[in-house]
């Protein structure tokens, strides 16, 4: 039988084409009305459509605006605009927010039947090819011989299954979605065996990729070595795949050249940000400078980043550059912080360096881990994407990379760590004084599976800190989280599917990094 698609007419003379509504359902086409921009976003929040048919000219909320709120609940959702006007300004704000398709009032029934069947259509054929291409990418996949990977085919390789993941997205078929996480999860082994055998190695000087504490060196000091003018800006707990959602909202303004780069174990903030900072690994930043490297209290790592204002400029000293005016560092850990944020920066077009280091991300992956309503909204890897895009697209951030763009300032915008999704818990052990997070533990008396975790009994050999004698760490593997025996059933049920950092996983650690040029 044929398909019947659903369509979402949006028009605030509805009642005039009853007409064509009825030839539409004629030809098998089921046609759900709504009278207002209002009606029809409330409806895309509540329904499953495959096309709305959107009049561009409408009282209250205008067809763009519905179109952009559409867009933010329903991104894949594809619309066609019904418009009396040829404006050519017209079309390319339409066009630069994914309309599929343009009619020119007054509309007749067959034009109307003709756009509908090419999107839906064009949709559909271009579905059958992306499930012929991801059939023989995966065979090729699977049969990958990942012992004989080095580190640039692992970024690589991690690069092109989440090209992969973004393509799925849009497919209905779950076996292809179930397919496809069997190939991460199966990578991912393979991915902690590499960095079990090789990390050691890149730590003592053997042959490595760009790792965290190279970052601010490579990419943001030639900037400034040249003369030019440079925003560091650092998005906290960023994936490859969400900044793969974020890139294209920025070509327009921005020549973008991306790069990758490997976070230092633990994948969490207080180890990689403060590397990136200070360009030191962390044993070094503990010994050099040990009054960076005070915890707060004994269970948590929380204020161990009260620094990296003060490491930048070490570092910058380190490297011989003194950028006058004096740089300056911001921080963004809330709304009201943000906003001050966006306030000030149009003030510092003479600064040769502003770093602005936004918490969003790992804010929202924390809030989450506690919050049932946030699970709700954010149940997975595409959901959290998604999220992210809405939140980038309307943000301060974004409105600051506009004014960096009109002052000519070279953006360079990484990510400290990124995250991934916990799905099984493994018992571990350890004291009192052990720190808190689900993905790393650092302490006196640890021990876990060595399946599930790596176990560090030597913490110079990972160039970690040794606080207090006999001090050890365990960093989860895969998709593990850590949980206690005690009460063992209730954390692993609290925290399963929460969005952790700190692990070994390509999603933690293989980060994008780019360097954007105002076009």
């Amino acid at each position: 039988m044929e398909e019947r698609y659903r369509i979402l007419w949006v028009d605030d003379e509805i009642d005039l084409l009853k007409s064509q509504i009825i030839f539409l359902e004629g030809k098998n086409f089921q046609v759900t009305p709504a009278a207002s921009g209002d009606e029809a976003v409330a409806l895309v929040r509540g329904g499953a459509f495959d096309l709305v048919l959107l009049d561009e000219m409408m009282p209250g909320r205008d067809g763009l605006s519905t179109l952009a709120e559409i867009k933010r609940h329903k991104p894949d959702l594809p619309v066609v605009m019904a418009t009396k006007s040829e404006r050519e300004d017209l079309v390319e704000q339409a066009l630069g927010s994914r309309i599929d398709d343009f009619l020119l009032k007054p509309l007749n029934p067959a034009q109307v039947l003709a756009s509908c069947r090419r999107v839906l259509e064009g949709r559909r054929i271009a579905q059958e090819h992306a499930i012929t291409e991801y059939a023989q990418g995966s065979s090729r996949f699977r049969t990958m011989d990942y012992s004989a990977m080095d580190w640039r085919q692992w970024s690589q390789h991690y690069v092109e299954l989440m090209e992969w993941d973004l393509r799925l997205a849009h497919l209905p078929d779950p076996s292809l979605h179930q397919s496809h996480e069997s190939l991460l999860r199966d990578a991912n082994v393979e991915f902690c065996r590499f960095i079990e055998h090789s990390y050691v190695h890149w730590m003592h000087g053997g042959e490595r990729p760009l790792l965290s504490h190279d970052v601010f060196e490579r990419f943001a000091a030639p900037v400034l070595q040249a003369g030019g003018k440079c925003l560091f800006l650092l998005l906290d707990c960023l994936r490859l795949d969400q900044w793969l959602l974020i890139e294209p909202l920025l070509r327009d303004i921005f020549s973008i050249q991306r790069h990758y780069y490997y976070s230092i174990l633990p994948t969490a903030t207080p180890y990689s940000r403060n590397s990136i900072f200070s360009g030191m690994l962390p044993a070094q930043i503990a010994q050099h400078h040990p009054q960076m490297w005070e915890k707060v209290n004994v269970s948590s790592d929380s204020g161990r980043n009260r620094h990296e204002s003060q490491l930048m400029e070490l570092l910058l000293g380190r490297l011989k550059l003194k950028p006058a005016p004096a740089p300056r560092y911001i921080k963004v850990s809330n709304a009201e912080e943000s906003r001050e944020a966006r306030r000030v920066f149009g003030s510092l077009h003479n600064l040769p360096l502003a770093a602005l280091v936004v918490n969003f991300m790992d804010i929202l992956v924390h809030h989450r881990a506690e919050s049932q309503l946030l699970q709700e909204m954010v149940p997975d890897e595409k959901a959290f994407r998604e999220l992210t895009n809405a939140w980038f697209t309307n943000s301060d951030v974004m409105a600051m990379l506009q004014t960096a763009a009109r002052q000519g300032r070279t953006v360079v915008v990484t990510t400290d760590h990124g995250s991934i999704q916990g799905r099984r818990a493994a018992s571990i052990k350890a004291g009192q004084d052990t720190s808190a997070n689900l993905r790393y533990k650092a302490g006196t008396n640890v021990s876990g599976d060595p399946r599930q975790v790596l176990w560090i009994k030597q913490p110079a050999d990972y160039q970690l800190p040794e606080e207090t004698r006999g001090m050890q760490y365990l960093i989860a593997k895969e998709d593990f989280y850590m949980v206690y025996p005690t009460k063992f059933d209730e954390y692993r049920r609290r925290y399963e599917g929460t969005f952790q950092h700190g692990g070994i996983s390509m999603e933690e650690m293989i980060l994008p990094l780019a360097v954007m040029t105002p076009k």
